[in-house]
């Protein structure tokens, strides 16, 4: 209890100093008036107390009424909140999905644990440390808890593998995984390569260079960075990859606080990427430091921006450790990109507008049209050569992409809601493993010659149909496979013939998609994704090829206008490691 005590204490305290600057006194006795609470409900109370929760609920609290970004972990959590950003957890090196009470394993880790066992794609475990984890009811907490562990200590699993005859027994060791932030990398047409950056981690700019050089000896020239859903990561990794991009001196980005200096980030000039053209893909989810490089290389007149405006995060979080082990992200300054906006959106009316603001977006149809969302004038600010770019709520694109949504359906939004997808492809998979590695044995095999036939599309409905729990029931005898069925299901009606029209080429897409991430990885999941049904992709792909789209970077004859509202630029740079997720 002392100890949670205390850690509300250090709650309050960094709340007064963020508040209220020197007058601190008054604020420390605010904390020991909750202390005296806690005391008295814990001798006086009429019934048994949890203090734990009672204190934690409190800190809660107190960070809900500063911004929607501070947050607190319970100590219980630090190190898996972390793991995605550190770039790596202890494990043994696998990613599996339970099917049909069957925990099945889809991808072993290049170079972990299981693939030096001999673990592989397509087996079936059964136990773990003599615990039965198939053919019992299990969900993907329980299979993690059994498998995760520290780093040297060993884990006997029993699977089941189609090409034995007995099950196979494996002891792994577990060690350190790698959490992987770019997910795809390939050359989307001579001369342009494409990166799929997830997060801004630590391990982030080594996965960079090696997806670069790659792509650079393949003749990459032009660069699509895709940052749909990137929700951030480390400033200092959005730092260094801007820094790839720009010329010495010129300004990525600022932080400033009330009890932040103002701390600029400069480019060195030694970047890699300086020449050629680049794109960045964005939508409504990407944000923090995905929103620094978008708007950083536009601000700059170095890359061009496609797709919807960003989600609007402009605060920066510090992480502080309290004394029982948890953990408080507190946000200490704004950034400012280069023309001096800040793009944070508002959040003074609370935080259940705040996350409302998807929903917003999509009922004004920002989403859909470009010319629904209005910048106010006051909010104007300049590139580096001139041109109109505008603060207050995320970055808005050079080239707006609107939600597609045209290959929708009743039918199809219920087969991807249900799972039904996934179910099918990795059972699909899993029987035909050894043909289909056989006949693609690498991924530019498979993208190019396998195609979801008439057949494969009939046994995939066939199997929503059997499935009892999407209720699909035929009207009458068929004429054709797909003609006269219908069904009603949360009240979207859903008829056979219509929705195959309209969402045949969405739907083998997908499962083109997903059984090449079942045989390969997930950068086989974007590629035929992006090659058939990402019209952001499209966009991007038709921008950066044509050369002309990128002469309004160009300097203008008459003077740049200036923005004030970026000072000192002639300040030291300054590094520190802070995360801005």
């Amino acid at each position: 209890m002392r100890n949670l005590i205390l850690a509300l204490l250090m709650v309050t305290t960094l709340t007064a100093v963020a508040q209220n600057g020197d007058n601190g006194k008054r604020k420390f006795n605010q904390a020991d008036k909750f202390v005296e609470v806690l005391t008295l409900i814990n001798s006086y109370y009429t019934d048994t107390v949890n203090d734990e929760k009672l204190v934690e609920d409190a800190i809660k609290k107190v960070l809900e009424d500063l911004d929607p970004h501070s947050s607190y972990v319970p100590a219980k959590d630090v190190k898996r909140s972390e793991e995605s950003l550190v770039g790596n957890f202890e494990g043994i090196g696998i990613t599996f999905q339970i099917l049909k009470d069957t925990v099945m394993v889809l991808e072993v880790i290049p170079g972990g644990p299981s693939e030096k066992v001999g673990l592989q794609a397509g087996d079936k475990i059964i136990k773990a440390n003599d615990t039965l984890i198939s053919g019992v009811k299990i969900e993907n907490e329980g299979v993690i808890k059994k498998l995760r562990g520290p780093k040297d200590t060993k884990v006997r699993i029993l699977v089941l593998r189609k090409s034995e005859r007995t099950p196979l027994e494996f002891t792994i060791t577990r060690g350190k995984i790698p959490i992987y932030s770019i997910t795809a990398s390939y050359m989307a047409a001579p001369q342009v390569g494409y990166i799929r950056l997830e997060r801004f981690s630590a391990t982030t700019m080594t996965e960079f260079f090696t997806a670069l050089t790659k792509l650079q000896e393949q003749g990459m020239k032009d660069l699509i960075l895709d940052l749909q859903g990137n929700v951030g990561g480390y400033l200092y990794t959005a730092v260094d990859l801007c820094n790839q991009f720009l010329n010495e001196k010129e300004l990525i980005v600022y932080t400033q606080g009330v009890h932040a200096p103002y701390y600029p980030y400069f480019s060195d000039g030694k970047g890699v990427l300086k020449g050629g053209k680049v794109v960045i893909m964005a939508d409504e989810g990407s944000a923090s430091a995905a929103e620094i490089l978008s708007g950083c290389l536009q601000d700059n007149d170095r890359g061009l921006v496609v797709g919807r405006r960003t989600f609007g995060k402009g605060l920066v979080q510090k992480p502080f450790t309290l004394t029982d082990g948890s953990q408080l992200k507190l946000t200490t300054a704004h950034y400012y990109i280069p023309s001096g906006r800040c793009i944070q959106k508002p959040y003074g009316q609370g935080n259940k507008e705040y996350r409302s603001d998807y929903q917003e977006r999509l009922q004004s149809g920002e989403l859909f049209g470009a010319d629904t969302f209005h910048f106010a004038d006051s909010l104007l600010k300049y590139t580096k050569n001139g041109r109109k770019v505008y603060g207050g709520g995320g970055v808005m694109p050079d080239y707006f992409v609107g939600i597609d949504t045209s290959m929708n359906s009743p039918l199809f939004n219920l087969l991807v809601r249900s799972g039904t997808e996934n179910r099918f492809c990795l059972d699909f998979v899993d029987k035909n493993r050894t043909n289909l590695s056989a006949k693609f044995p690498n991924a530019d095999a498979y993208f190019n010659q396998f195609e979801i036939d008439t057949n494969l599309l009939a046994a995939y409905l066939q199997s929503a149909i059997a499935d009892s729990t999407l209720k699909l029931k035929p009207d009458m005898a068929p004429k054709t496979f797909w003609q006269y069925f219908g069904a009603v299901q949360n009240d979207s009606i859903i008829n056979f013939e219509r929705d195959i029209a309209r969402s045949e080429k969405l739907i083998k897409a997908r499962l083109k998609a997903t059984i090449g991430r079942n045989l390969f990885d997930t950068g086989m999941w974007y590629r035929v994704i992006n090659s058939t049904a990402n019209n952001v992709f499209a966009k991007a792909l038709a921008v950066i090829t044509n050369p002309i789209n990128f002469d309004q970077l160009k300097p203008k004859e008459e003077p740049t206008k200036s923005n004030s509202s970026a000072p000192n630029k002639g300040k030291k740079k300054v590094k520190i490691t802070t995360e801005t997720k």
